[in-house]
């Protein structure tokens, strides 16, 4: 098994040794083997966007089959280990600590895993289920790096999702979803640009600066997901809201209103 990932392993069954210690590994799945876990997004995405590996887990053994333990491993080298108690119900410990890694070491394991696991359609398997235990040579990260291309809107979402935006509390406070937004020159490094509105706000009500807020992005796509979809549009774009889940280009159309509480 490659180096990484034989520590990997050992620091998530340690931690739950000294965390869990009333657990038995023998009320974990196949003895409690950890699982690498990238069967949701595979290993580029979450490399790229995420910044980290695809977890990786540590299952009870029973019907529900929920985690012991899951790990996530970061491009810089630094790890986080939760453990979970009452057969995976309760989270009961964090754990960070840090790999004997450089970056281009994890690059590397990325490499590997992507090849070895991603390409072979081998997902969320135990570690022993991968072949890990190779060099990828030149060309094969260099393919890997250059697939990030393919990550670079996820990657634009994802910072625009942490930036602030100017929203009208019709939405905040009084329940509305949003109805009207456009995208503005941005004026710092924190400010994604955007405005978010009920739709029927008036001149009056916006000039008046305790009827608007400032929050994060993710807020508001949290309160109205349909709002994600345009996220990424550049700075003049204009929509408004059709109908339940869908926005067009601003013409003038009166916009369609509904509660989201």
């Amino acid at each position: 098994m490659n180096r990484i990932l034989s520590d990997i392993q050992s620091l998530i069954q340690n931690a739950i040794k000294e965390n869990l210690p009333d657990l038995s590994f023998d009320g974990l799945e196949e003895g409690g083997k950890v699982y690498y876990m990238n069967g949701k997004n595979g290993t580029e995405f979450d490399w790229f966007v995420n910044e980290h590996l695809p977890s990786f887990m540590v299952f009870y053994n029973d019907k529900e089959n929920l985690g012991a333990a899951q790990a996530y491993v970061y491009a810089d080298g630094g790890m986080i280990i939760y453990l979970y108690a009452d057969q995976g119900k309760n989270m009961v410990k964090e754990v960070k600590t840090f790999l004997d890694v450089n970056e281009a070491d994890l690059l590397e394991l990325a490499v590997i895993l992507r090849r070895n696991a991603d390409d072979k359609k081998i997902w969320d398997a135990a570690l022993d289920r991968i072949e890990s235990d190779i060099v990828p040579d030149e060309a094969a990260v260099a393919e890997f790096l250059n697939n990030r291309q393919y990550c670079e809107p996820s990657i634009r979402c994802k910072e625009i999702l942490g930036r602030l935006c100017v929203v009208s509390k019709k939405i905040t406070r009084d329940g509305w979803k949003v109805g009207f937004m456009l995208r503005e020159e941005l004026q710092d490094d924190r400010d994604s640009g955007w405005q978010f509105m009920a739709g029927d706000e008036d001149d009056e009500y916006l000039n008046n600066i305790e009827n608007v807020e400032l929050c994060m992005v993710n807020s508001i796509v949290g309160i109205d997901p349909t709002v994600m979809s345009y996220i990424d549009s550049p700075v003049g774009a204009r929509f408004v809201r059709m109908s339940s889940d869908e926005f067009e280009e601003d013409r003038n159309q009166k916009s369609y209103m509904e509660k989201w509480k």
